[in-house]
């Protein structure tokens, strides 16, 4: 005789609803945190590049093998930063250099962070900004951070690049090291903030891309006030001894 199994049932066991045990069994394996994207193929533009910092982050990335574009408010200056940098890197004025950029990182003073970006709003639309700028104030004790009305320089790019996807990044880097070329890798890990996943694992490969270096997620740009006022206590670090201190994550 023939068993008609009934609602409830499967194959004459009695089925019950699934469990949250039975749910979890069936989720994808957790993401690997270093499977990172290539970044290779994409083009870096460093606003600000004729400084100390945004010179020095060319100069590695170039080296690297990343295609970089050095902007600044003059393109002949610009290009004239490019041409000591060698390594393909190309110079131009700020705008265009945030037209050509896949990615693009500020590394402007903190003085004129906010009127640059607010500039180049419509330039930037659509594209992932990396924010790298530290508020600093200096008097005769040393270097103190500086509380922007916004929380910080990241959360100050983001209100005015509404239309962007701005992350935070690169803060703790010793232009110095950056430009030696007698340097061959650059201890130190890279703190990333965002908001996406995407955007900041884009960054940490970026950051990846230069020897030695690491790019590690460290929280959402509502964080990113103390990683920008860190650098104020490695100012007073390498003031004390003679230094070009880094940071690194330990047990990670």
């Amino acid at each position: 005789m023939t068993r008609v199994t009934g609602r409830g049932e499967r194959g004459g066991r009695k089925v019950g609803p699934m469990t949250s045990t039975d749910s979890a069994a069936q989720k994808a394996p957790a993401k690997d945190p270093w499977d990172l994207p290539d970044v290779s193929g994409l083009v870096v533009g460093v606003l600000g590049g004729t400084g100390p910092q945004g010179k020095g982050l060319a100069y590695r990335l170039a080296r690297a093998g990343q295609k970089v574009i050095i902007g600044s408010r003059a393109a002949d200056r610009a290009q004239a930063a490019a041409d000591e940098l060698g390594h393909g890197v190309e110079g131009a004025d700020n705008a265009e250099t945030a037209r050509r950029s896949d990615i693009v990182i500020v590394a402007v003073p903190w003085d004129g962070h906010g009127k640059t970006l607010e500039s180049l709003r419509e330039e930037l639309v659509g594209k992932l900004v990396v924010d790298c700028v530290n508020p600093l104030g200096f008097d005769k004790k040393g270097a103190y951070a500086l509380k922007p009305e916004e929380g910080s320089a990241a959360e100050q790019a983001a209100a005015l690049l509404p239309d962007s996807r701005v992350t935070a990044a690169f803060h703790h880097l010793s232009a110095v090291l950056l430009q030696d070329p007698e340097v061959e890798e650059i201890d130190t890990d890279v703190m990333v903030l965002g908001e996406e996943r995407a955007d900041v694992e884009l960054v940490q490969a970026l950051a990846g891309r230069i020897p030695g270096m690491r790019g590690i997620f460290s929280g959402r740009l509502r964080n990113a006030h103390q990683v920008e006022s860190l650098v104020a206590n490695l100012i007073s670090v390498n003031r004390r001894y003679k230094a070009h201190a880094g940071l690194r994550v330990t047990d990670v």
